[in-house]
């Protein structure tokens, strides 16, 4: 672990430090949260949650968030030149058309206790790659970035986890309610368009960055 990326919680333990790092930890809160509401992660979580049992989703959320969130900590601005703007858009895109077609060619012969009995490691993998590979360079690991520079990293890593954490059980808490009111046929038809959307902008986004490099 990167002793630099420690330094601030070790820091933290000191009386006069704090209320520097629950201020911090606040703020960042406050501000990711605000970014997130609404926005494709939590809408990636409701959709997940809908078809599949939550405590999976929940824990690839939380784990795609953990690494997402430390990348940025630790390698601050560097992380956004890693990978080309429009090769990241393209894996986004091609990664949710994937995940829209499988949904749309769900039969009406699918229920409830298929979508039970589908593996946690399955759903777990599947929802830390796309959510690992849709946030990768986003607006809210670009705000970690930011903050990561001028606070302290280890406050600003806590309160961006724990509001993701936080945004994301909303998301599942609205799949799991929406799944009991909507036939699960039809909800793979509205998540697997919902997927292909998504899948239209990212394209148009990468294809945008290509044109601008």
């Amino acid at each position: 672990m990167d002793q630099g990326f420690l330094q601030p919680l070790a820091a933290a333990l000191n009386a006069g430090s704090l209320v520097e790092f629950s201020a911090t930890t606040l703020t960042s809160f406050a501000l990711i949260a605000a970014a997130e509401i609404g926005d494709k992660s939590q809408l990636v979580c409701m959709t997940l949650a809908s078809r599949h049992r939550p405590m999976p989703v929940m824990l690839g959320a939380l784990a795609a968030f953990a690494v997402l969130n430390t990348l940025a900590v630790v390698f601050g601005v560097a992380i956004a030149s890693w990978l080309p703007a429009y090769v990241v858009g393209a894996i986004v895109a091609i990664l949710f058309a994937i995940f829209g077609v499988h949904a749309l060619r769900a039969s009406d012969d699918d229920d409830d206790d298929e979508v039970d009995e589908k593996s946690g490691h399955g759903i777990f993998f599947t929802t830390f790659v796309l959510l690992t590979v849709a946030e990768f360079g986003d607006k809210t690991q670009l705000a970690v970035v930011a903050l990561s520079s001028t606070h302290a990293a280890a406050a600003v890593w806590v309160g961006a986890t724990i509001a993701l954490a936080a945004t994301s059980a909303l998301g599942i808490l609205a799949g799991r309610t929406v799944l009991q009111r909507i036939p699960l046929v039809l909800l793979h038809r509205l998540s697997g368009a919902f997927f292909l959307l998504l899948a239209a902008v990212a394209a148009w986004q990468a294809y945008a960055a290509y044109r601008a490099a």
